[in-house]
């Protein structure tokens, strides 16, 4: 005897709940919006500094000690037009890029040498403890005895004060990098340079992109610091020597036009070619949040 269990099949329910859970999406504010540019909101917050600014050099009343943000707007678009200022810009950016393309190159072998072998990484260690807290400027004398009145002599102070700051964050990411990915590597026949150039270097990027923006500021303000001294001397420069010239012929307004256009370039090098080195990098690797 057979004994059958049958189960009662079950009609299957639909119930449409949409209808009960339906998001209701509140349009945004449109000041909510633009709150959430970064750059706007840092614009906002520079014309709050510039209407600070122009309202106390008004209540001091003294241009020769503290200009009217006005008056420096005014003598930076004179100094534009004239291409005083374009020219001094450009004699100091040549200079840096020179004097910071050596030094990367130097702290990219210093690196690679250094993670390669036990006495590199003694080398860079002693090195590094050596002449990185020594200020770059306190060479310009030295450099002057050697060198002579000559680009060479802000050129040596240059590569000083770009080499250490990248040489150890750049040494810093290679030693970061997973053993997983040097096994993986080596395991390809990467070895030496190879293996730094295609594992190390990608891996370690966001240490290296940091080392070389600490590399950049250095040297920014190491080369201003350099002209102010150098440029005296030989009667030539660029935005440092405009910034002295114009302080012995009492023009503060000009004075602060340079200090103005010094700062303007480093937003522009900060804000624009690094950020968008780190998007095309960092970021788009997910190496970032």
């Amino acid at each position: 005897m057979n004994n059958r269990i049958e189960l009662a099949v079950r009609p299957e329910i639909r119930r449409n709940t949409s209808k009960d859970f339906d998001v209701v999406e509140q349009p945004r504010p449109v000041w909510e919006k633009l709150w959430d540019n970064a750059y706007l909101r840092k614009s906002v917050l520079l014309l709050l500094l510039a209407a600070l600014w122009q309202v106390y050099a008004t209540m001091l009343n003294e241009p020769l000690l503290f200009p009217k943000c006005s008056d420096t707007l005014i003598a930076l678009y004179h100094g534009v037009v004239d291409g005083v200022i374009p020219a001094r810009v450009w004699f100091s950016i040549k200079l840096l890029l020179q004097g910071y393309s050596i030094g990367m190159v130097l702290a990219a072998l210093l690196a690679t040498f250094a993670i390669s072998t036990r006495i590199g990484n003694d080398l860079l260690e002693t090195l590094t403890s050596m002449f990185n807290p020594l200020p770059a400027i306190a060479l310009l004398p030295l450099a002057l005895i050697w060198f002579g009145l000559s680009n060479g002599s802000v050129m040596f102070v240059l590569v000083h004060s770009v080499l250490w700051p990248v040489a150890l964050n750049m040494h810093s990411g290679f030693r970061s990098v997973s053993p997983t990915l040097r096994m993986v590597g080596r395991n390809y026949g990467l070895n030496g340079f190879s293996l730094v150039a295609r594992i190390l270097v990608p891996a370690a990027f966001s240490s290296i992109l940091t080392g070389l923006k600490i590399g950049w500021a250095f040297a920014w303000r190491t080369l201003i610091a350099a002209e102010l001294v150098f440029g005296a001397s030989s009667g030539t420069g660029g935005l440092g020597w405009f910034i002295y010239e114009n302080k012995n012929q009492l023009e503060i307004a000009n004075v602060f036009a340079g200090l103005f256009s010094v700062i303007l370039i480093g937003l522009i090098v900060e804000g624009l070619i690094f950020k968008a080195i780190e998007r095309k990098t960092v970021r788009k690797w997910g190496m970032q949040s």
